[in-house]
């Protein structure tokens, strides 16, 4: 249902009864530094440099699953992509249920207590991953229309009011830019052999650039999410990214000369041998690792291009280790003047996040099923009384992803540098 594909989601904000131990997280570190920017981010050489001509070393954790569920987030053997999942909770909820639980989902997940509490725990930008399908709506011939636009206005009040800056990036983009489950492509980088969906990213692309033009709350918009996995004719589809690059950022920039424009490497965002010089006096570059060395020659190949062009670089997307891992990868960009973004913000049961959320009690029950042979495409939907333990599950995790239920993962913060006197839960015990 296109509901539960995110194109027609209710965006009421939901209200959250907050404990006093909260309310004291959130009030603290929102008052004098909450206060929005005076002005534009901009690239100067190597550095970020704030409205006010000042250095900028981002502190970024993304706001991954949010507006991309990921299957590994829920312990999902097969539904790995935003429509499998969606598909899989309606074949066993029905539709309607299904919508009305991802419109829950998206309503609690990252609320304004979630940007405070980022504020409050030393982080100065949140990376906001989001799927094309929540900008358009479904037809022959899409509109840029959706959604999304109500779910980022909110956030970017939300952002203003905690001084926190946005990068917006097109984790999944039409027809899918990498070939792999989380941009929900059909497992190959369509995007680049079709032009309707060459066509219709350069629109939705140019529709946010106009939206928030004078936003100086968005620091940026990173334009491809790990375009190119290594697995498909990488020798036929690397010489097009940089090509496409310069299409969108032409587009972007016929209605907003303002904002950093962040371009990702091929292959995972690791390979940048696709960049030529610069073509833009606002560009950042950016790349992704993973389980690499914590030592200078994992990241010699960006700091050599960095040296070359006089760019910035942003590590994207890092995380999902040992907390020392975390710590050693921090303190190299950190003694790189290198800015950082590690993922992902809120997880169920995870050490490598900020924020834990507690696995609910019937969530064996669900996994059972999703990830039995019931739960594949073409299978019965589940038995009436099947269907209540199954949604019984999911309001259990809707209840649980409010922060007041959740941990904050102390020892994650601290390898990140940030503040160590974070207290260790909200609202219930670790």
């Amino acid at each position: 249902m296109l509901q539960a594909r995110g194109i027609r989601i209710a965006v009421a904000t939901c209200a959250l009864g907050l404990g006093l131990g909260l309310l004291g997280v959130l009030s603290a570190g929102h008052a004098a530094d909450g206060v929005a920017p005076s002005g534009f981010v901009s690239t100067s050489g190597k550095r970020f440099v704030d409205g006010d001509g000042r250095p900028l070393p981002v502190k970024c954790v993304n706001l991954g699953h949010w507006l991309v569920p990921e299957g590994y987030i829920l312990d999902f053997e097969t539904a790995k992509s935003p429509s499998a999942i969606y598909d899989l909770t309606e074949r066993l909820l029905g539709d309607a249920a299904s919508d009305r639980f991802w419109s829950r989902f998206r309503d609690r997940y990252i609320t304004e207590a979630d940007i405070r509490l980022i504020k409050s725990l030393g982080f100065n930008t949140v990376r906001v991953p989001f799927h094309y399908e929540m900008f358009v709506t479904d037809g022959d011939a899409p509109t840029i229309s959706g959604t999304g636009f109500q779910l980022l206005d909110r956030l970017v009040r939300w952002a203003e009011d905690a001084g926190l800056y946005l990068i917006f990036d097109m984790h999944a983009a039409p027809g899918g830019q990498t070939g792999i489950n989380h941009d929900d492509s059909v497992g190959f980088p369509l995007m680049f052999y079709v032009p309707a969906h060459q066509d219709l990213t350069v629109r939705i692309w140019r529709a946010i650039a106009e939206r928030y033009k004078d936003e100086t709350i968005v620091l940026g918009y990173d334009l491809l999410n790990e375009p190119i996995a290594p697995y498909y004719d990488t020798w036929h589809l690397n010489p097009q990214l940089e090509p496409f690059y310069r299409r969108l950022v032409a587009a972007i920039r016929e209605v907003n000369k303002k904002h950093v424009i962040f371009l990702a490497g091929a292959q995972w965002s690791t390979n940048f041998e696709v960049f030529g010089p610069p073509f833009d006096d606002n560009l950042a570059y950016t790349y992704h690792m993973f389980w690499a060395a914590t030592t200078r020659d994992s990241i010699q190949k960006f700091l050599n291009f960095s040296n070359r062009y006089d760019v910035p670089l942003l590590l994207g997307e890092s995380g999902e280790a040992s907390i020392d891992w975390i710590r050693d990868f921090r303190e190299l960009h950190d003694a790189h003047g290198i800015g950082w973004c590690f993922w992902t913000y809120k997880n169920m049961g995870s050490d490598a996040s900020v924020v834990v959320v507690p696995r609910p009690k019937e969530w064996e029950t669900l996994l059972a099923a999703v990830n039995s042979p019931k739960s594949s495409p073409g299978s019965a939907k589940a038995s009436e009384p099947a269907r209540d333990v199954l949604m019984l599950a999911l309001d259990g995790y809707l209840e649980n992803i409010e922060l007041e239920n959740t941990t904050i993962n102390s020892a994650y913060v601290e390898a990140l540098g940030l503040p160590s006197s974070t207290p260790t839960a909200i609202g219930r015990d670790p």
